[in-house]
């Protein structure tokens, strides 16, 4: 066995390869070390991300994408008091968490606000629905009422005929000696004495 061991020794060419094999790993080793201590730190939170896709981006449409990525990985914004804060659109509703992402707890608590939310506004909805129906139902009976009362009457006022007057009859020939057959003979005396002086002009 020490003979076989002997007996085989490693070329100059294979000694070289073994050589530049572990100094290029080593290199590289190095240099991964390097940029983990003393390179590019990554963005903690929406604000930082936002920071840097401002002068990283060559165009609109690539600050767009940047900024999309930027929101899915953190869904709380900085409060300039400290602190996150988280907004469910679905509840219309901020929520205080305590990072840049809600924890475990913190998602359970948006859910059971959620799901609180929900079932008050189906008990609105609810609510709205009977209030119509109602109002309807007031309504139709109303409506009923008034077609069997019928059209209202027409109160027309009387108005009363004129009395009829008494017919007065004068009596043609004045005879008895009042006052008023004196008148009456003394004008138609004048009268034919008028009428008998006109013919005579004529």
């Amino acid at each position: 066995m020490r003979e076989v061991c002997r007996s085989y020794r490693p070329s100059k060419s294979a000694g070289w390869a073994l050589a530049i094999t572990s100094a290029a790993l080593l290199a590289g080793a190095f240099a991964w070390i390097g940029y983990g201590s003393s390179g590019h730190r990554a963005a903690q939170d929406y604000e930082e991300c936002a920071d840097e896709a401002k002068p990283n981006a060559s165009s609109d449409a690539e600050y767009s994408k940047l900024m999309t990525h930027c929101a899915e990985r953190f869904a709380g914004r900085r409060k300039r008091s400290g602190g996150y804060t988280y907004f469910d659109f679905m509840q219309n509703k901020t929520f205080d968490i305590a990072g840049p992402n809600p924890t475990e707890s913190e998602r359970k608590q948006i859910d059971r606000s959620y799901i609180e939310f929900l079932a008050t506004t189906r008990r609105e909805a609810i609510l709205s629905e009977l209030m119509k129906a109602q109002a309807d139902l007031e309504e139709a009976g109303i409506d009923r009422s008034r077609q069997s009362v019928g059209a209202p009457l027409a109160l027309t006022p009387k108005i009363p005929l004129p009395a009829k007057r008494p017919v007065v009859e004068h009596s043609k020939t004045c005879e008895d000696g009042s006052l008023s057959c004196g008148w009456a003979k003394l004008s138609a005396a004048v009268r034919n004495a008028f009428a008998s002086s006109n013919e005579a002009n004529q």
